[in-house]
């Protein structure tokens, strides 16, 4: 009797249990490789500072003031105003719209006046990019109408800066913090004289320098034409200062990728009001007297 061998060659199907995990593991291979090595899903945060000068220049260019924009005050910003803390990956960019709370507006209440002054919103419009691009309802309420920019910044960064940042106040309070310990605004005064009032170009390589002397780390530039419009700070989790390698880059990281926004002379353009102010002498003559009135405050 001869016995024939049966060779299978097909491999045994997967257990139930397997088929499930399947699609999971082929998920997780899809996931940016600094959630595996960062717990807290982030490897750094930036405090994106912005040049109103130049910023206001663009938001202004057309359309209607409203409210909320800074630009359209009539009394002159000249310093430096914070954009965003925002977390961010290695790899550049960064997490957003982590989750979406309940914003308590009681809770940065006595920061109002410091949001107002050193974290004004200089455009009329902020869609969300959370919930679908409409943001969350306490967003929209009509009694946070002036305050929306700021909410729809913690709706999009603030929730991803958990377990670091925990709620509304301390991410607010915490980017204030850091905005007058590093005051970029007296660094640059202080160290290369920068002066809004007299049309000066400034190297580039000397803005950096001059940051890097006073913060201990390289920042990143970003430039509109000639007219510096970004200065990026960036820090470790433990919110100490590190070197920025993403997102423009500093000089001495990427001469070249550098140079794509900024070029070797920059300028700080005088910031001119929009809303019927003074765009001559005088409101330049207003900007250094508030530029030293700030330098001396810190």
């Amino acid at each position: 009797m001869q016995h024939h061998s049966q060779c299978n060659t097909k491999p045994p199907a997967p257990e139930p249990e397997q088929k499930m995990l399947l699609p999971l593991i082929f998920l997780a291979s899809l996931l940016p490789s600094s959630l595996a090595t960062s717990p807290d899903g982030f490897d750094y945060f930036v405090l994106a500072l912005q040049w109103p000068g130049t910023v206001c220049r663009r938001s202004t260019a057309s359309g209607p003031c409203c409210s909320s924009n800074a630009c359209c005050r009539s009394d002159p910003i000249g310093w430096f105003t914070i954009h965003g803390l925002w977390p961010s990956y290695a790899q550049g960019n960064g997490p957003t719209c982590c989750n979406n709370p309940e914003f308590d507006m009681a809770k940065i209440s006595n920061l109002t006046t410091e949001l107002d002054k050193y974290w004004p919103s200089l455009y009329c419009s902020t869609p969300s990019l959370c919930s679908g691009g409409h943001g969350s309802l306490w967003a929209h309420e009509m009694s946070l109408k002036s305050f929306a920019p700021l909410i729809r910044i913690s709706e999009k960064h603030g929730t991803c800066s958990y377990p670091i940042i925990q709620d509304e106040y301390s991410y607010f309070s915490t980017a204030l913090n850091l905005y007058s310990t590093y005051n970029v605004t007296a660094m640059l005064a202080s160290d290369i004289s920068i002066s809004t009032d007299d049309g000066g170009k400034y190297p580039a390589t000397d803005v950096v320098a001059a940051i890097k002397s006073s913060f201990g780390a390289s920042p990143l530039l970003l430039c509109d034409g000639e007219s510096l419009q970004e200065l990026r700070l960036c820090f470790d989790k433990d919110l100490k200062p590190l070197d920025c390698k993403y997102g423009g880059r500093g000089v001495e990281n990427d001469e070249v990728e550098y140079r794509r926004s900024c070029p070797r002379y920059i300028s700080l353009p005088a910031y001119k009001p929009r809303g019927g102010g003074d765009t001559s002498g005088a409101a330049t003559t207003m900007v250094a007297n508030k530029l030293l009135a700030f330098i001396v405050a810190f």
